[in-house]
């Protein structure tokens, strides 16, 4: 300022580690409060370390002295308090280096009224986190989604006559070693079901797998009024006589048979009379086989092939 005597306009700024604070670099340091002077008493202070999705925090432990047990830092892999705690530090020894492996970290640091220290200081660098297991190749169905890294979500898809078993979503978690959050689902041939989509497939149970022994499945087959069914046994391969299909014009066993398949031999076609079908396959206890039955639009077209 000017004057007679030099001075500066406001008093000389001083740099202070504060108590606790928000970090989203992918490098930085905390320090314990008034460091590399003593920590003051009756502090309560919380670091959060909040980074995209996919990544973790490596912690190293460049200076570390607390009362022990009384004044303490825990390190929790996560922001909230029911977060998995990684570490719980205090006493006179540099702890060893930390990694935390979800994309929020969270550093809490509480003393006690005595016996001050040095505190700490920490250098904190960001890391890639590992994805979760490629579920590909996946049987009788496919995968929405090819980002398999932590936070993300896939989904799962059957193709035309296969069920999915398990959840179709699938988030990969955090944690030490990637994993889903749930079982990786599965696509399969199921004995027996109902079809009222005016396209579709029907698979022996198991496909493209044999058949089990002693299956009794139904499937029904229901379209619009006023529209009637196209079946065709283009080829069929079951244990002759024993393991065959049967089909009614109509929804339940007491309505006309119009006819049982069995065997290899390709078959003429059939038409019903009825807006609805039943289909039911049976299975003794010896040879398998196995066939796929073709649901397509028209009045609703189906057609059953074994290979």
């Amino acid at each position: 300022m000017p004057g007679p005597v030099r001075r500066w306009n406001y008093p000389i700024p001083i740099c202070l580690a504060q108590c606790g604070g928000a970090m989203s670099d992918f490098s930085g340091v905390i320090l314990s409060p008034g460091f590399p002077g003593n920590y003051p008493s009756s502090l309560d202070c919380t670091w959060t370390i909040k980074l995209p999705v996919g990544f973790g925090v490596h912690l190293q432990f460049v200076n570390f002295s607390t009362e022990t047990i009384h004044d303490y830092l825990e390190v929790r892999s996560g922001s909230s308090e029911t977060s998995t705690v990684i570490g719980r530090l205090s006493g006179p020894q540099i702890p060893s280096s930390l990694f935390s492996t979800t994309h929020e970290t969270s550093l809490y640091f509480h003393s006690d009224y005595s016996q001050n220290k040095q505190g700490f200081h920490i250098v904190y660098q960001a890391y890639q986190l590992q994805s979760c297991p490629d579920p590909r190749p996946f049987r009788n169905g496919f995968v929405i989604g090819n980002d398999f890294t932590v936070g993300q979500t896939i989904s799962f898809e059957c193709f035309p006559g296969y069920t999915l078993i398990g959840n179709s979503a699938l988030t990969c978690l955090h944690g030490v070693s990637r994993n889903w959050n749930h079982p990786l689902p599965r696509c399969e041939a199921l004995c027996g079901g109902n079809i009222t989509a005016m396209n579709g497939t029907i698979y022996s149970p198991g496909y493209p797998d044999e058949y089990p022994n002693f299956q009794d499945c139904f499937w029904l087959v229901r379209v619009p009024p006023g529209n009637g069914i196209y079946i065709n046994f283009t080829v069929l391969q079951t244990e002759p006589i024993y393991d065959f299909i049967t089909v009614w014009d109509g929804p339940d066993q007491n309505s006309p048979q119009i006819g049982q398949f069995s065997g290899n031999t390709a078959l003429e076609s059939v038409y019903s009379t009825s807006n609805q079908i039943l289909i039911k396959f049976h299975s003794d206890f010896t040879t398998s086989g196995f066939f796929v039955c073709f649901v397509n639009v028209l009045f609703l077209t189906l057609s059953c092939l074994t290979l």
